[in-house]
């Protein structure tokens, strides 16, 4: 049996020719009913579907303002893991602080990925990005405030004052 001929054999009986070669009057030569134009329809058919991309369109830059604001929702969270880590040394408040600052500086490597399914002509992704990358630094901020990175006081600018004073210490229980 040949590719593609099947059990009919040379030909397929059950096709079925559509094209019209009769010379009988066909509803094309119907002329349309008063008050129809064929423009009017296509007017329409253009009309629902500019709204359906104005609605598209509407709908994309919702879910990428929703996107570019996840990041403080993570920010939240993660303080709030940080502050439960406290300030000692020891595997969780390790592994939270690697948390802290790996997620942000992912998240910034892959902006372009995360807005490419809002990518249209008539979406702005600029204010949303923006947000997005200032969230994340904001998370990143976080990370290396915990690790005491970011300079917080002004002997950490200048040399010439003496550094900041403790404000508290942690110490054995007999006092030296």
């Amino acid at each position: 049996m040949e590719k593609g001929k099947g059990v009919m054999g040379a030909g397929r009986r059950w096709a079925v020719d559509f094209s019209d070669n009769s010379t009988a009057p066909s509803s094309r030569d119907i002329p349309d009913p008063p008050g129809f134009t064929r423009a009017s329809v296509d007017q329409d058919d253009s009309a629902v579907s500019r709204q359906k991309k104005d609605a598209e369109a509407n709908w994309k830059s919702q879910k990428a303002w929703e996107v570019a604001q996840a990041p403080f929702k993570n920010l939240l969270m993660m303080g709030f893991m940080m502050w439960m880590a406290g300030s000692t040394v020891h595997l969780f408040s390790i592994g939270i602080t690697f948390s802290a600052l790996w997620q942000p500086i992912s998240a910034l490597q892959g902006v372009g990925k995360v807005f490419e399914p809002y990518k249209d002509n008539k979406v702005d992704l600029l204010g949303p990005k923006l947000l997005f990358i200032a969230l994340n630094l904001g998370g990143l901020a976080l990370g290396l405030n915990t690790l005491g990175l970011l300079p917080t006081h002004a002997s950490d600018w200048v040399s010439s004052l003496s550094p900041a004073q403790e404000v508290e210490y942690s110490g054995g229980g007999i006092p030296l």
